[in-house]
């Protein structure tokens, strides 16, 4: 009995390590935030060198070091440049490939540790492979100046990755970072309001009603003296072999390709604690699921804490109150990637956002149409069903050098609505672009894209289930009702560096409310009809990773951000407005009107 039982699970264990022993590598995320890597891979892509799906981020390091092993074997196919940026990768992703990474000043065995000083990082290794280590500290400072003053932004921190026989990983970071200067502390900019941090809050309109539309990655800030501070930290443990994973962690998602800012799922709202797998059974088909816990920024007043304090007043009498808790808020999607052929990806899924008071069963099926699941569990209710949305996205790479993508992002459909003769339209949202890249100038690229969302897109009537956690949109920045255009000229002379022109045209339309006994009459008004806001941007963007992880940015920026009278309503639940009304709702002061501004930072770390 004890031999079968050690047969099984000696079988188990080379079942599970079968085809890995290829690449022994993590399982750990690659930061969104480390967009040179992403930006490398996807060059090698379009230059037809390896295959790349772009639909689900972030990659983890076993896929990165995968790819780029795939990308060493066709060496030929590369030019210099792209052959010093493959050595420089290799070399980062050394512990992924079983080997010790290599340093300009460091103390090493060359086998088993590396403690590297010019650029701070420490690894580990065994003997035999099994046990796999990477701290590293993370330090950074950006200078943001225009004519109306300074912001400087500062983060630390540290980051720590484990692999375990080649089957589990466990990492985790911290970043405390913070905003200070004069436009954060001073309160002249805002007559009457004592709050702080307006003008350092980047992310916000001035009414601080909701995020601002742009592209800066949310946080939630605690409000101090010399401004504002907000800590992030993020992690996970996961279970993997060569064919899948499944995991739990803290971390971005960003689902649908894009370079400007998906439709789908953008990656901009605060990182979410999620259950994610991930299966890849064969080269050609891909599966992703995940159960996120949202949060919801909706106070349940029928659920709080009991807090005894004294009356300010007498200093004598005890009071009790009340602390109403947020409402529960949780999301599950999938995502299904096909590779009918080695220049085309097709992705199609679909999601919901639900409110219960716990996590329901159901939606951890992770291969279901939620809306059908969703009728099933709220047949009878008095409300609104539950927020579901199906979307899809396509890449194809043609010929070498080219890139073509476009998805959708379908809030509500009925077919009906799809008549050229409706006046009522989906509230849907579409994007496409392009990526010529590598020709007839080598290094040398173009993008463009174009995003629409219609009126009611990424909406609800019911707050505590809309498409969004921690108040920001999960989908792309300008919400409803939107247009965004976006242009890229690039360029990478050199290793590690890489420079970018580009312009940015983004137009919020007449916005509206989602009421429930309103909304046809919305969808039936004119999209893409009344600008209320328009923001254009130019930039000048310059980067070099002089080693892993270590970069100097510079930026210099010109934005023209205007509102516009908005004073007729032409239905119940349009939301009409002054210029500056639109314009406190939609940008921060900083970036309103027309600015010149300049940023400079370096970073340990990204």
């Amino acid at each position: 009995m004890m031999r079968s039982c050690r047969f099984i699970v000696l079988s188990l264990c080379l079942m599970c390590i079968g085809g890995s022993v290829r690449l022994a590598a993590q399982n750990v995320p690659v930061p969104l935030a480390y967009t040179r890597i992403y930006d490398f891979l996807d060059e090698l892509a379009t230059d037809g060198i390896i295959q790349l799906d772009e639909a689900v981020r972030p990659y983890t390091r076993r896929q990165v070091a995968a790819m780029l092993v795939r990308a060493g074997e066709k060496d030929s196919l590369l030019n210099n440049r792209q052959r010093e940026d493959l050595r420089f990768y290799l070399d980062e992703y050394a512990l992924e490939r079983d080997t010790m990474c290599s340093r300009y000043v460091q103390y090493t065995d060359h086998r088993t540790y590396n403690l590297s000083l010019a650029d701070p990082q420490f690894s580990y290794m065994t003997k035999n492979k099994l046990f796999k280590m990477q701290v590293r500290p993370l330090l950074g400072m950006d200078v943001y100046a225009s004519k109306k003053g300074a912001i400087f932004k500062r983060w630390y921190g540290a980051e720590l990755q484990m692999d375990i026989a080649h089957h589990l990983s466990i990492w985790g970071s911290l970043r405390d970072q913070s905003y200070n200067g004069k436009w954060a502390l001073s309160n002249k900019y805002y007559p009457g309001n004592t709050a702080k941090m307006h003008g350092a809050r980047l992310q916000y309109g001035a009414s601080q009603a909701q995020p601002a539309l742009n592209t800066i990655p949310g946080v939630q800030y605690k409000e101090a003296e010399y401004g504002g501070d907000f800590s992030d930290s993020k992690g996970g443990i996961s279970l993997y072999t060569w064919w899948g994973s499944v995991s739990l962690m803290r971390e971005e998602i960003r689902w649908g390709d894009a370079y400007h800012s998906s439709n789908i799922l953008s990656g901009r709202n605060p990182a979410v604690p999620q259950l994610a797998l991930q299966l890849t059974p064969v080269w050609w088909l891909q599966f992703d699921y995940f159960h996120a816990w949202l949060v919801s920024n909706v106070l349940n007043e029928e659920d709080y804490y009991v807090e005894q304090t004294v009356d300010i007043e007498t200093r004598s009498q005890i009071i009790t109150t009340r602390q109403p808790r947020q409402r529960s808020k949780y999301m599950a999607a999938n995502m299904l990637t096909f590779m009918p052929c080695k220049w085309v990806h097709f992705s199609l899924g679909n999601s919901i956002v639900y409110a219960e008071q716990n996590p329901q069963a159901a939606y951890f099926i992770p291969i279901a149409f939620y809306k059908s699941l969703d009728h099933l569990l709220t047949k009878g209710a008095s409300s609104e069903n539950q927020n579901s949305q199906v979307y899809f996205t396509l890449t194809a790479r043609p010929v070498d050098h080219l890139k073509l993508y476009g998805s959708c992002f379908i809030d509500e459909v009925k077919w009906e609505r799809a008549k050229p003769s409706s006046k009522e339209k989906n509230p849907v949202s579409y994007l496409v672009g392009f990526d010529w890249t590598g020709w007839p100038v080598r290094g040398l690229g173009l993008k463009g894209e174009f995003m629409r969302s219609y009126i009611a897109c990424y909406t609800h009537s019911i707050d505590v289930i809309e498409y969004t956690s921690n108040g920001y949109p999960m989908g792309h920045y300008m919400g409803d009702n939107a247009q965004s255009i976006f242009v890229e000229l690039s360029y990478r002379p050199l290793r590690g560096m890489w420079l970018g022109l580009s312009y940015t045209h983004d137009t919020k339309y007449n916005p509206y409310l989602y009421l429930r006994r309103d909304i046809s009459n919305a969808i039936s008004q004119k999209p893409f009809d009344k600008a209320v806001f328009t923001n254009q941007q130019l930039s000048l963007d310059f980067t070099y990773e002089v080693h892993p992880h270590m970069y100097l940015t510079a930026q210099l920026l010109y934005n023209k951000a205007t509102g516009h009278d908005n004073l007729t309503q032409t239905c119940t639940s349009e939301i009409t407005g002054k210029a500056q009304d639109y314009l406190d709702r939609f940008c921060p002061r900083f970036y309103q009107g027309e600015n010149l501004s300049a940023r400079i930072g370096f970073s340990f770390g990204f």
